[in-house]
Parts: structure tokens; sequence; C-alpha cells
């Protein structure tokens, strides 16, 4: 579904009102980076504290191996006219970027395994109407890539082997009309321990998130409070653990309409939380605790999460802001927090905004 997605949020919560009480006022460390180009980087995927990977449009990707101190890009060779939404880092030498294009076969999942020195084309779609809007991972060779329905039908992918890509449209739940996700920077879809996985749905009459815990053999449709129609729903999802996550969306077409749910029990059932203190619709949100280098039993920035917003007329990115207790309590981020697209962490030390004109900032709780 193509969609102009101005917008980034970065979810940021606590595990008690305590943490929420301690942290009140209190501002993130940010530093703006120099990524080494000037094209729009739309998603971003620390795989630690020292290495991450961004992509973008024009072909461009960009790889750090020392926290973002230097940044190295490069275009993939034959994508000059594509944009990456999304990107997933696995190492220094190994990541997997997903395209989008003007024509079917534009939508690819490329993969690199030599620090991006050269990349194969692992799968290209064939389906007329398809859009891939976002892949997620659960170990370096398990994922699964979700496009928008087409004729009542999910056309999902999945991965067992790191290396080809199988049809699992069969297993997915029946679309409604008009169903589809928003890329969301490669935020619509997200992956936890190893089995369970959930998708963010809109523009049909009811938000959903649908649901696997099996890997993407079975799956659940489960209602949202979201807001939904053809330019609304919800866009951009992620659990903490197996029954905690929260869910951000609202009108792609509207100011005012930021909306934000969680969940307690694995998605079957949401809650709205306070509304979040941003123009237009969440667009784009994360934990801050990652895979990375987070420790085990570290749950500071367990339930953390920072956003940002698209609004109208212009699909300029609005306001920032972040929450230590998924979203009843709200703080603002300061106004040069803008122009970003994708926001993901590795902890708490270290997370990244990317966004505009190659825009690159390191931001730490």
């Amino acid at each position: 579904m193509m969609k102009r997605s101005l917008a980034v949020f970065l979810i940021a919560a606590s595990t008690t009102l305590a943490f929420a009480a301690e942290h009140r006022g209190h501002q993130p460390r940010l530093t703006p980076q120099n990524s080494g180009t000037t094209q729009l980087l739309i998603s971003v995927s620390p795989v630690n504290s020292r290495v991450v990977w961004a992509a973008g449009t024009g072909g461009t990707f960009v790889v750090t191996t020392d926290g973002g101190e230097n940044w190295k890009t490069g275009v993939v060779p034959g994508a000059e006219t594509l944009q990456f939404r999304d990107v997933q880092g696995v190492s220094d030498k190994i990541a997997y970027l997903m395209s989008i294009g003007s024509n079917t076969t534009d939508f690819r999942i490329y993969k690199t395994v030599d620090g991006g020195a050269t990349w194969t084309i692992e799968f290209t779609n064939q389906t007329q109407n398809a859009f891939y809007d976002c892949f997620a991972f659960w170990t370096p060779s398990r994922g699964i890539a979700h496009s928008d329905s087409v004729n009542g039908v999910f056309p999902d992918i999945r991965t067992t082997d790191g290396m080809t890509w199988q049809d699992i449209s069969a297993n997915m739940p029946p679309a409604l009309t008009g169903e589809a996700s928003f890329a969301a920077s490669g935020t619509c879809i997200t992956t936890q321990g190893r089995n369970n996985a959930w998708i963010a749905t809109g523009g049909s009459t009811i938000a959903r998130i649908l649901a696997t815990r099996d890997g993407g053999d079975t799956w659940n449709a489960y209602d949202t409070p979201l807001v939904s129609s053809a330019s609304a729903g919800a866009i951009s999802v992620a659990f903490r653990d197996p029954r905690h996550g929260i869910v951000g969306g609202g009108d792609l077409a509207a100011n005012n309409s930021a909306d934000m749910a969680t969940s307690r029990d694995g998605g079957k059932t949401w809650q709205l939380t306070n509304m979040p203190p941003v123009d237009g619709a969440i667009f784009c949100l994360s934990y801050i605790r990652g895979h990375g280098d987070a420790k085990q039993g570290d749950d500071e920035g367990d339930r953390t999460v920072v956003i940002t917003s698209e609004t109208q007329p212009n699909f300029t990115s609005g306001l920032a802001a972040w929450t230590p207790d998924e979203g009843r309590t709200w703080f603002k981020l300061p106004k040069k927090v803008s122009g970003f697209w994708a926001v993901a962490f590795a902890n708490p030390k270290a997370g990244w905004f990317v966004g505009n004109n190659g825009s690159i900032t390191k931001i730490s709780f």
C-alpha cells in the first residue's frame, strides 16, 4: 500500500510508576551523526550498540560498526530506483533489505553476507497488486514478510533457512475488504521469542492484529479499538514479551488522530492509552529495549516508547514524544526531533533515529 510515511514513534516504558516519577522531565541525550548520504533513510536495525544498519531511497544502505562514529554508505546494484522500506541487521557482515517500487517485480528481498560488498536477490514478487510492507525475523535464518491483501488473501511469505522464501498465504486469516498494512518503516510486523509474531492492519472498517504462536503455521485475527478507514488503522506494533505489547496508529489523512493501545494477553484484547501529545498519526514505534546487548533481567527500558507523527497537509513529521509506562504518562521530545521516519534500540543507551536527507541521530536514555 503506497503510503506517505513521515513519522517516527519511539516508545520508552518503565517497569513501575516509580520509574515514571524518576524520569519525569528527563530528556534523553540526542547526538546527531553523519550518515554520508543525503538520501531519505526509511528504516533502521541495530544489531547491538556498535553495529547498526539503515536503508532508504535510491537503493541506499548505510552501516556502522563503531556505534555511529563512522558510517559506510552504499547503493545496491540494480536497485538505484527503488526504496528500501525495511532492513534487518544480523551482524556486521549479514543483513537483509526489502525493496518497493512502481512495478510488480520491484518488491524484492536482498541479502548480503559480506558487509554490503555484494547483494543477492532472494525473493522477487510475481503477484499482481501485492505490496510488501515489512518483514521481521525470529533468528538470522527464520523470518516472515507481509503484504497488503490481494483479492481477500494476504500473500505473505516465510523463510526457514535464510535463503529461500515460501508462500504461506493459505495459513493467513481471510482479509477484510480493503484491509492492508502501512509500511511504518518496517514496524507493521514484529516478532518475539522463537515463534510469536504480530501484524498491524488497517484500511478497512476495523483495525486488526494478526497473530501467530507457531512461526506462521496458524494465525488468529483480533480487533483493536484504533480508528480504521482507507487512510487509517493500526500502523506500528511491538511486543516486549509473549503477553505485553503496544500498537500505534491513527488517520494518516487527518491531524490530531494519534491512537495507541496496549495488550496484556498476547494481542487478543486491547485497551486505549492516554492520548499521545503529538499531531497526526503514530507511524513508527519501538520499545527501548532491543535484542542486541541488552542483558537478561535488565528491564529498565522494557516499557518505554518514543513516537513522532505524520501531519497534514504536507505529510511532514510532527513532534516526537516518549512514555515510560506504555502510554499512561507522556513527555515531549525537543522540537529538533523531527523529520525522522524510524527509530530502534539496541539497549536504553543506544538507539537511532533515521530520516530525511540522510539524517541520523543517536538517542540515549
